[in-house]
């Protein structure tokens, strides 16, 4: 497994974390905002933006190609002799310092670290990084983030996550950090060739007020997905549904509570949000004439209610909503399918031995149409603090481009595996394994990195090729069927402000339902009208204005 994940399955549940070339997408979407990051009141400029010159890396040639669209490029076997991207040390040899998050063990300090001390050199600076460990708190790299701002002792540079609450982020950005849209828009990008690898969607992320305020962090744009056992569900004959129905009688065939054998993990939520992409339900929001509805007050989604309530009537959940053992349980046999994100699912299977699939939507009644939401395609965006001198501004960003650099390419090689011998092996047939150290040193210290800076996702499973195959065709599938949220590229106040906390509070009413806790008709006549009221209807005007005005192109 490759350094690539960020490994923490409940974090970004838009963009998505970095375990297997997954170079560069999702926790689950009950846990996050959704939030746009972008426009604001002056949205009106952004309609004059130009988007960084999408310019594919030509380093390597996929097996299986990808497109600037989501759909990741992969790699049967990992390229033989990558080519170096960066040909000059980018660094100037002052300290780079730079704020950003993990959610794994620490990595070792600098001076007990080969592989980050080989970095400085190659990267020709002293990269000091300040990073924030996310395990066990939700707020935790908010707080240090606004403490750091408060004290303004700022890094060079600063991670702006897609998810976490920061506020009156437009303001701040104008206030304290470098306007890069000189640097970056249009054809100027194409100076810093692994920045213009980096897709227009990724680049969404970091306009606000119709100029590009960070480099964007790229991540796999496929949101969350049903992953299933293939075994459990081969007495049914496999994992294959022609509607809802024909799914819950299947699953009922299946299960078997005297053998503690149950079909769903007792996620309720997230099983929804599957259950109304079955019917058709859009990615967030819907837009129609310029007016938003959100999938919250579409009937596709009190469908997805209906049905999850259901599966619940029909004892499909696992009793125990506590349940911490998912994966043990799906391995043994014991569960038949659960949701994650699409990346997280990409990071266990490097390591699956039994046979994972994606359930790839399908029409819950015949003549239907069924969606799958896209997610946020990017881990936010780093910004430069504005005391850095304009001098130093292209040397900042040539550190960037090699920390973007492509799969296949000498530096990606480095920066997911550190040093052959030292920190990997490779197989006779090309495939690279971190060691023992590779996995203390390069694994943990490449995470924090990857928060900030990073190339798009790439598929690449060693040893597993057929796997690989597999999980380019699904991703095909999805693409077919995807859909995207029409409020990624602009920016709510109070979607940032309070978002969260109103979603957060719906989707446990709707926990209430699916375990009968609440009346199904109490969605309409209070849930929904109660998230309306603390947060939904201002957060669609205002996604509303910032539309009407006008987005990047």
């Amino acid at each position: 497994m490759s350094s690539r994940s960020l490994n923490r399955r409940g974090f970004l549940g838009a963009a998505g974390a970095a375990g297997l070339t997954v170079a560069g997408g999702g926790a689950l979407t009950a846990c996050s905002t959704g939030t746009g990051t972008s426009q604001g009141a002056g949205a009106e400029a952004s309609a004059r933006l130009k988007l960084p010159d999408y310019v594919p890396a030509q380093i390597a040639a996929p097996d299986l190609p990808g497109n600037g669209q989501g759909l990741d490029p992969a790699y049967l076997r990992y390229p033989r002799n990558p080519a170096r991207s960066v040909p000059a040390v980018p660094g100037d040899g002052e300290p780079v310092t730079a704020l950003t998050e993990t959610f794994t063990t620490a990595a070792p300090a600098m001076n007990r670290n080969a592989y980050w001390q080989e970095l400085n050199k190659r990267l020709g600076s002293e990269l000091r990084m300040t990073i924030v460990n996310g395990l066990g708190a939700e707020d935790v790299y908010r707080a240090k983030f606004n403490a750091t701002v408060a004290g303004g002792d700022m890094h060079d540079l600063m991670w702006f996550p897609p998810n976490q609450g920061l506020k009156n982020v437009p303001a701040l950005l104008q206030a304290r950090f470098h306007d890069l849209t000189p640097y970056l828009s249009g054809d100027a990008v194409r100076k810093y060739p692994n920045l213009a690898n980096i897709p227009d969607f990724a680049w969404k992320t970091a306009v606000f007020n119709g100029r590009i305020w960070g480099v964007a962090v790229p991540y796999g744009r496929m949101g969350q997905v049903y992953v299933a056992n293939e075994d459990f569900w081969k007495p049914v004959g496999g994992v294959s549904f022609d509607s809802a129905q024909d799914f819950l009688d299947k699953g009922r065939e299946l299960l078997d509570v005297k053998r503690k054998k149950y079909v769903l993990e007792p996620a309720y939520v997230n099983h929804i949000m599957q259950f109304a992409q079955w019917h058709g339900a859009p990615n967030r929001w819907r837009l129609d004439g310029g007016k938003l509805t959100h999938t919250f007050e579409t009937d596709e989604f009190l469908a997805g209610v209906e049905f999850a309530l259901k599966c619940q009537q029909a004892k499909l959940f696992w009793p125990d909503p506590n349940l911490a053992t998912t994966l043990e349980k799906l391995e043994g046999g014991f569960l038949g399918a659960h949701v994650q994100s699409f990346p997280g699912f990409l990071n266990d299977s490097a390591m699956y031995d039994w046979p994972a699939k994606v359930i790839v939507p399908f029409a819950a009644e015949k003549g239907g149409t069924p969606s799958f939401s896209f997610g946020y395609g990017s881990v936010g965006f780093t910004a430069i603090n504005n005391k850095v001198s304009k001098a130093r501004v292209e040397t900042l960003l040539q550190v960037m481009n090699y920390l973007s650099a492509p799969f296949g390419s000498e530096e990606r090689l480095f920066l997911d595996y550190g040093m052959e011998g030292t920190h990997h092996t490779r197989t006779k047939d090309g495939d690279v394994t971190l060691n023992t150290k590779g996995n203390a040193e390069v694994l943990t210290t490449r995470q924090a990195i990857t928060f900030f800076g990073n190339s798009p996702q790439t598929l690449y499973l060693p040893g597993k090729p057929d796997t690989t195959r597999d999980i380019h065709r699904t991703e095909v599938e999805l693409m077919r069927i995807a859909r995207i949220n029409p409020t990624t590229g602009y920016f709510s106040d109070t979607d940032a402000n309070k978002g969260a906390s109103a979603s957060g509070d719906l989707y446990t009413s709707l926990g209430d339902i699916v375990a009968g806790r609440k009346p199904l008709s109490s969605f309409e006549k209070e849930i929904l009208p109660k998230w309306q009221r603390s947060a939904g209807n201002a957060i669609r005007r205002e996604y509303e204005k910032a539309i009407a005005q006008g987005g990047a192109k």
